[in-house]
């Protein structure tokens, strides 16, 4: 194709063609591309990722493919300088939010290569939540209201997708790299030490938890937000760690 083909508007010198372009800007914009979803698009990831990565090294970004799960998102790059982190940082998840996020992980690794969807209703994330409520606590409204707010959370990061029934959702692959445990096993010690220190703080459930260690404010918005775009991320626990040294990977 020549350069003058590639062309597609006034005072364009880009050298992608468009089907490039748009995987560049759906990439940029996050959280991420599902192959099962956009085929197409998932294709052209696969088929240009060399190039799109040469693209990405540029703003220091890192072109993350998962092929068995047809998940594609970007991570920032490590680079010790100033002026090099594209990805704005924003505070963290609710500590309701990251406790059904890691229980969806557990199942969504134990549907694994099962050709099967992993579900999961209103009433099932509410008595997940329930479990973990702090001794004494008998709020029932104040459960609902933590229910809603964590799924509504989870969706707009497109870690859960909404189905045709109402308040049934399906758990998205992209869940495993968001939350990228070298074992599932890592995580029951992951949330017992959620619980303990939500025992010794008072205020565990009004705050927002902060996966580094210690507690924030008021959460708007996830940890991370996508370098051009404003739809809100999570991160990820790192690999390798112990579970109350778990932080969170900024690629959601």
């Amino acid at each position: 194709m020549s350069s003058t083909e590639r062309t597609l508007f006034p005072g364009d010198t880009g050298s992608f063609p468009l089907d490039m372009r748009q995987a560049l800007v759906r990439l940029l914009r996050g959280p991420y591309i599902d192959g099962t979803a956009d085929p197409a698009l998932w294709t052209t990831v696969l088929t240009h990722a060399v190039s799109l990565q040469q693209y990405l090294s540029e703003i220091f970004l890192l072109l993350e493919i998962d092929g068995e799960r047809k998940i594609a998102l970007l991570s920032p790059a490590e680079v010790d300088a100033v002026h090099t982190q594209p990805i704005v940082a924003r505070k963290p998840l609710r500590r309701e939010e990251t406790l059904l996020a890691l229980r969806l992980r557990v199942l969504l690794d134990r549907h694994a290569g099962s050709g099967t969807d992993v579900g999961i209703s209103r009433a099932g994330a509410r008595e997940i939540l329930a479990e973990h409520r702090q001794p004494g606590a008998v709020d029932d409204k104040r459960l609902d209201e933590q229910t809603d707010a964590a799924l509504a959370r989870l969706l707009n990061l497109k870690l859960i997708l909404p189905t045709e029934l109402a308040h049934e959702y399906r758990v998205s692959n992209a869940l495993a790299l968001a939350l990228p445990f070298d074992s599932i096993d890592q995580i029951p010690a992951y949330l017992a030490a959620m619980d303990a220190s939500a025992q010794d703080n008072a205020e565990g459930q009004d705050e927002a938890l902060d996966l580094d260690g210690g507690f924030e404010g008021e959460l708007d918005g996830g940890h991370t937000s996508s370098a051009a775009g404003d739809q809100a991320t999570t991160t990820a626990p790192a690999r390798n760690h112990a579970p109350q040294d778990t932080t969170m990977q900024e690629i959601f």
